[in-house]
């Protein structure tokens, strides 16, 4: 199963354990339901701002999206990790800050 299938059925179980339906979160972060469906069944992938609307509505840390157990680690984890944070808005970065502090807290 790829990254984007994995990511939707995450966060579809834990909007189900928090007893929201899609009509409800989409309301919830401005989002139409067609889009939060097309995220929770992997045809679409969310941008860092909806991942992060996301874990507020649901009140979760945005690491919680990520616990699945395959993700595809590239041979040159060094360089996509530097290129996929070089090519982030600044509203992302701080994003991204803000999740590495939280898996990171004493670096």
């Amino acid at each position: 199963m790829d990254n984007k299938k994995l990511l939707g059925k995450r966060i579809k179980e834990i909007r189900k354990l928090k007893n929201y339906t899609q009509e409800e979160l989409a309301e919830i972060v401005n989002l139409e339901t067609s889009s939060l469906s097309g995220i929770e069944s992997g045809r679409f992938f969310p941008s860092l701002h909806v991942l992060d609307k996301l874990s507020q509505a649901l009140n979760v840390e945005l690491v919680e999206f990520f616990y699945f157990s395959t993700v595809n680690i590239p041979k040159n984890l060094d360089d996509e990790i530097i290129r996929i944070i070089a090519s982030q808005s600044s509203q992302n970065k701080v994003i991204i800050y803000k999740l590495l502090k939280t898996l990171f807290p004493t670096v």
